[in-house]
């Protein structure tokens, strides 16, 4: 299986591309799965303001949250 993307948008959710979705399951602490609609991607809440969570409804453009990130080089996740 080729790898899924995981976008991280400036100020914005982490974004997975309609084409990844399929490939992605998103489970809460009681084992129920999150079910995504066919040919829609899906945004997950970055700023923890979400009415939503853990999918992204918006409320980030307005809570003011500061979520700017750039990999300043290939970090090795431990």
């Amino acid at each position: 299986m080729a790898p899924i993307t995981i976008l991280v948008r400036d100020n914005g959710p982490y974004r997975i591309s309609p084409e990844d979705a399929p490939n992605v399951r998103i489970v809460d602490s009681a084992g129920r799965e999150l079910q995504i609609a066919e040919g829609k991607a899906i945004s997950l809440c970055r700023c923890g303001e979400s009415k939503t969570k853990p999918v992204c409804d918006g409320t980030h453009k307005t809570c003011g949250f500061d979520g700017s990130w750039v990999i300043p080089e290939a970090p090795v996740i431990p």
